[in-house]
């Protein structure tokens, strides 16, 4: 038993107690010729017995009081009287409690501060997803009421704005169908088709599909080097086009021109390895750890003029995570960046 149990206490404060009464007794009662002894020895133990009692009862009950509340809150459950009364019994009770609630203080502390993090976190998103529909609703209600003022008999400019209005319209579509697969994927809804396939494949075919984007900036697209075997891989062949795509279009948009995209695969056990590389502005420091965050641009001017609705890493992020892989970026400013994340190898592959 520890010292600081009920028992172990009452039995040290009785003790204490009983000594200081012998004292007491034999200095006011004892001859020079004849103590009381006997008398003095059942007095003693008697002082001794009552205190124990009384002193354990009180400490029980007290304890018990003042400790059941703390275990209730800490616990969030209703610890049965017999089970804590035990406890008191056998445990150094009040250590544990102290140690409880320093633990319980830190959890909450933590918890806490999540939530501030979170609740900072949504109020950043809303304002980003408010920010980033406003522009397209707005444009879309000034070409409208140009249109109704009179513009829709101008054949200079009817088309042109029903056009324009029609990007709006498509670009509020891309925010809100890519929020959904956000939501969706977090959720766990979006059940992934999984299957071999070579990754190479997909590579070139988003670089056939970005070609023309590519040329304009005088960026080259290209592997490390030549791959005379194919990389198979094992995972949901649309989703991974989803994220090479987007990978490779981050990296055309904000390479730099006439610079160039290079595409690596390595061998990581069990899994592969699939790096794209860029030449371009880098990621400042800072940003590092924010860039796959809902809407969140590095350089805000300079990525709404680049267009996208700045959730393509995010869903990036979230689809590699649904296939139980990892994403890391390596960057610096003037230096390029480099996106690399992993895949399960394709069995024999």
């Amino acid at each position: 038993m520890k010292t600081t149990s009920p028992r172990q206490m009452a039995i040290y404060i009785a003790l204490l107690t009983s000594v200081i009464a012998g004292l007491v007794l034999i200095i006011t009662h004892t001859t020079d010729y004849q103590p009381y002894w006997l008398p003095l020895i059942f007095s003693l133990l008697f002082v001794f017995i009552i205190i124990y009692l009384i002193v354990y009862y009180w400490l029980n009950s007290f304890i018990f009081e003042k400790i059941n509340p703390i275990y209730k809150t800490i616990h969030q459950v209703n610890i049965p009287e017999k089970e804590l009364r035990q406890d008191l019994e056998e445990k150094d009770v009040i250590s544990e409690v102290k140690n409880e609630v320093l633990q319980w203080a830190k959890r909450k502390t933590r918890e806490i501060a999540q939530l501030k993090q979170m609740e900072k976190y949504r109020k950043e998103f809303l304002g980003n997803v408010s920010h980033e529909l406003k522009t397209p609703i707005f444009n879309i209600q000034g070409y409208i009421l140009t249109l109704l003022d009179g513009g829709l008999e101008d054949t200079s400019i009817n088309r042109l704005y029903l056009e324009r209005t029609e990007k709006s319209i498509n670009r509020m579509i891309s925010i809100v169908n890519d929020l959904e697969s956000i939501a969706r994927l977090e959720a766990g809804e979006m059940k992934l088709e999984m299957d071999d396939f070579n990754i190479i494949t997909l590579f070139e075919e988003s670089f056939e599909m970005n070609e023309m984007m590519a040329e304009e900036r005088g960026i080259r697209l290209k592997f490390d080097h030549k791959y005379e075997k194919p990389v198979k891989v094992h995972g949901d062949k649309r989703r991974i086009m989803e994220v090479i795509n987007n990978l490779v279009v981050n990296s055309i948009k904000y390479g730099s021109p006439k610079g160039t995209t290079i595409v690596g695969f390595s061998d990581m056990g069990e899994n592969t390895l699939v790096e794209v590389t860029d030449d371009g502005i880098g990621i400042p420091e800072h940003d590092i750890n924010r860039i796959f965050e809902r809407f969140y641009r590095t350089d805000k001017s300079r990525s709404r003029d680049m267009g996208g609705t700045g959730l393509g890493l995010s869903i990036v992020k979230h689809i590699i995570e649904a296939h139980n892989q990892t994403i890391n970026v390596r960057s610096s400013v003037g230096n390029g960046s480099s996106f690399a994340f992993t895949l399960k190898k394709a069995k024999g592959g």
